[in-house]
């Protein structure tokens, strides 16, 4: 069971959410909108797909990171050595 299981349906309905924006933002292209609206747009879909991405970050380490340390051994290693890859991305992005 993954640590987000308890609150898919609301990332789905938050990822449904952005998709529509990023329609949204094809539909301002195609209608040629004022450049610094579609990227005043563009900034609200990022911040709204960073907001799922540190959600799902807590709850991977509240519930799958912490299972592992808590197991300790190489199990835990592993999925702290993941995680801090996972953040590493994030931070990068």
């Amino acid at each position: 069971m993954h640590g987000y299981s308890h609150d898919k349906d609301a990332y789905a309905k938050r990822l449904r959410r952005i998709e529509g924006q990023v329609r949204g933002l094809a539909k301002m292209i195609e209608g040629d909108e004022y450049c610094i609206d579609v990227l005043t747009q563009i900034s609200a879909t990022t911040k709204a797909l960073q907001s799922v991405a540190l959600g799902l970050m807590d709850e991977h380490l509240g519930h799958c990171v912490a299972e592992a340390v808590s197991e300790g051994g190489d199990t835990a290693d592993a999925k702290i050595r993941e995680a801090s890859d996972a953040i590493a991305r994030l931070v990068r992005s």
